[in-house]
């Protein structure tokens, strides 16, 4: 009986028992739970429902009990390194690594940004974003590097939340990543404006919708690397978002045709490309072990001062030494000198 819904029929054995105890008897849940259960309304008995654990059962009763699941417990805090950019009283910003998802899900119960949090800031994170995400405004997937504000409080968390939302059309939000991808688009800069919605055919994914969200998504080429053969094999892009949606730049650019290097979701096909590259490359890709995606720049506008704040993050090791890579093995031709 530790379905969501289970059915018992009272036998003759059981006429006149307490509803409690006959529930009991017939199930793995506690006595006390069951009379909770009854007290809040989730048993019936026929079409009725009985509030009374003390209600005596008859032969052939159909007794029906909802169990609702059991609350999760609320993530705990974790001696997690982070590397904090700036905190104050209000918020705080990390340099994200590698592999730490931000909140704890299925299959992460712990082991997550939000556990790291929580050891680091104690009760002072915003409760808005629920007992799994607090102080959470937005996101990074768990192997993008780079740049993400927390809420410290419930004014903040609002503030926070309203800029982007607002996608930075209004206000002082900027958020731009550094993208390694496979080839080079056909025009120095330009703008991706295809929505976004579920995968139909894997849930974990998103894909280009003609029914899906809005999703722009604006980049701009800086580098350009040739293949131990000469000629254009990857390139380093600049990606500045307009919305933000679950996995935008990724999935923008492998349907722009340029997916990002080492993203096994998105741009699997794209895998013996790296026969392309030169030795060093390969060896650097391979060692990657992730998307080459790194979010580098965060503008926002304090919540409680009004301040426009922004924060830069170079690139990690890992991505360091691929773009070393990438230039060495046939040069690489630099579009400008942002990044």
């Amino acid at each position: 009986m530790t379905d969501r819904h289970s059915i018992l029929h009272v036998t003759a054995q059981a006429k006149g028992e307490r509803l409690d105890r006959t529930l009991a008897q017939a199930s793995d849940l506690s006595r006390s739970r069951l009379k909770a259960l009854i007290l809040a309304g989730a048993v019936t008995v026929g079409n009725r429902t009985i509030r009374d654990p003390e209600h005596r059962v008859n032969v052939g009763d159909a007794i029906a009990v909802a169990v609702p699941p059991q609350a999760e417990p609320a993530p705990q805090g974790e001696a997690i390194p982070l590397r904090v950019v700036h905190e104050d009283a209000d918020l705080i910003v990390i340099d994200k690594p590698k592999g730490l998802v931000v909140h704890p899900a299925a299959g992460n119960p712990s082991g997550t940004l939000v556990n790291a949090l929580i050891a680091h800031c104690g009760t002072s994170l915003s409760g808005v974003g629920g007992v799994k995400r607090p102080g959470i405004v937005h996101r990074l997937d768990k192997d993008t590097t780079g740049l993400m504000v927390v809420a410290k409080n419930d004014r903040a968390h609002r503030k926070l939340s309203a800029q982007f939302a607002d996608h930075g059309k209004s206000g002082a939000l900027e958020r731009e990543y550094l993208a390694f991808a496979w080839g080079v688009p056909d025009r120095p800069k330009g703008t991706i404006a295809a929505p976004l919605g579920r995968h139909p055919h894997a849930r974990d994914k998103q894909a280009v919708r003609a029914d899906g969200r809005e999703a722009v998504t604006h980049f701009e080429v800086l580098e350009r690397y040739q293949g131990a053969d000469g000629k254009p094999v990857a390139s380093l892009l600049a990606c500045r978002l307009e919305t933000g949606r679950t996995h935008q730049i990724r999935v923008h650019l492998a349907h722009l045709g340029h997916p990002l290097l080492g993203d096994s979701v998105y741009g699997p096909g794209f895998k013996t490309k790296a026969a392309l590259l030169g030795e060093p490359a390969q060896k650097a890709l391979l060692s990657l072990g992730r998307q080459a995606l790194h979010a580098h720049l965060l503008g926002f506008e304090h919540p409680a001062s009004g301040e426009p704040l922004s924060f830069r993050s170079p690139l990690p090791p890992d991505l360091v030494a691929l773009r070393t890579a990438l230039r060495a093995s046939a040069g690489a031709r630099p579009s400008r000198g942002k990044a």
